[in-house]
């Protein structure tokens, strides 16, 4: 690993809440990683960034990915989420060099995992993602990415190739400092499970998803 990686323990200067605890190598299926674990002390958060090859400072092909149990590990298809940061992996890898920030605390766009699954029981009853969180009393999406920002700049990067279809987190990136070179699209082939999903992110949340549009013949 290059410098970038720094010293065990070293805090942000641009976010003192982020606070490197540890680095260990993490051998995947997809390459060997560097899994670096932080702690949010804003948030009580535990965060970890896997660090792939030389990563330096200049358009670092990244992926912010929000934790979703049901997507990341049971393989759900109400979502992308699972196959989307198995694409991220295996794209660091392809590169020779990248990370993902695998963003604890951001279960259901920031709702918790309970939130979620009740927002889900309301989805299969015929209210879209954004309808559900609504009738719940919930945020449509709660999430804030400064705690990323923050670990890439304990990274040592200062811009990045996002891979995103969300312009919110570019937007949010910038506003915490971090340059956004370029947006990769990570677009996941839909399926009939996650059709609408798909669809009401693109409509009402502003997803760059072009792809659905050779699926338009799903109902």
């Amino acid at each position: 690993m290059t410098d970038n990686i720094g010293v065990l323990g070293k805090k942000s200067p641009q976010r003192t809440g982020v606070e490197r605890v540890v680095n260990a190598p993490l051998p995947t299926v997809y390459g060997k990683f560097q899994a670096i674990g932080y702690m949010d002390h804003d948030r009580g958060d535990e965060q970890v960034a896997l660090v792939y090859g030389d990563i330096g400072a200049e358009g670092v092909l990244t992926r912010l990915h929000s934790e979703c149990l049901t997507g990341d590990a049971f393989g759900s298809q109400h979502c992308e989420c699972g196959d989307q940061l198995a694409a991220a992996l295996r794209a660091v890898v392809a590169e020779g060099s990248g990370i993902v920030v695998y963003l604890r605390g951001h279960e259901g766009r920031g709702i918790g995992l309970l939130g979620k699954l009740r927002a889900m029981a309301l989805q299969a009853e015929g209210l879209d993602t954004v309808e559900a969180n609504l009738a719940l009393g919930l945020p449509v999406d709660a999430r804030d990415y400064g705690v990323a920002a923050g670990i890439l700049n304990d990274l040592g990067v200062r811009s990045v190739r996002l891979m995103s279809n969300n312009p919110r987190k570019r937007e949010d990136l910038v506003r915490h400092g971090i340059q956004v070179a370029e947006t990769v699209p990570l677009l996941i082939p839909p399926c009939e499970n996650n059709i609408t999903y798909l669809r009401t992110k693109r409509e009402r949340l502003d997803h760059v998803l072009p792809h659905l549009d050779a699926v338009a013949h799903w109902s």
